[in-house]
């Protein structure tokens, strides 16, 4: 990301970037960009929507799709794309 990227940009960037590589792999996917909330990845499914946010945490960015350990992975790393397929199967 560009250094002079405030982080609200930094998020948004990060979502479409999951969006395409999502798209890539096949899953419809719509970015939200509510006026007075975070923006969130929202992957449309028979079972419910599931819904990726960005945050930054501890000096990296992670996709978040719950609050559980196993409910996130950083993403800057090569598979953030494929894993949140999995978990959106």
């Amino acid at each position: 990301m560009g250094q002079g990227s405030n982080p609200e940009e930094q998020q948004f960037t990060h979502l479409m970037r999951l969006a395409w590589d999502l798209r890539k792999l096949g899953l419809r996917t719509m970015v939200d960009l509510p006026p007075r909330t975070e923006p969130v990845l929202v992957i449309p499914r028979a079972a419910g929507a599931l819904k990726v946010m960005a945050v930054h945490r501890k000096g990296a960015w992670v996709f978040t799709w719950g609050r559980g350990r196993d409910q996130g992975v950083r993403a800057l790393v090569d598979g953030a794309a494929d894993r949140i397929w999995e978990v959106a199967q």
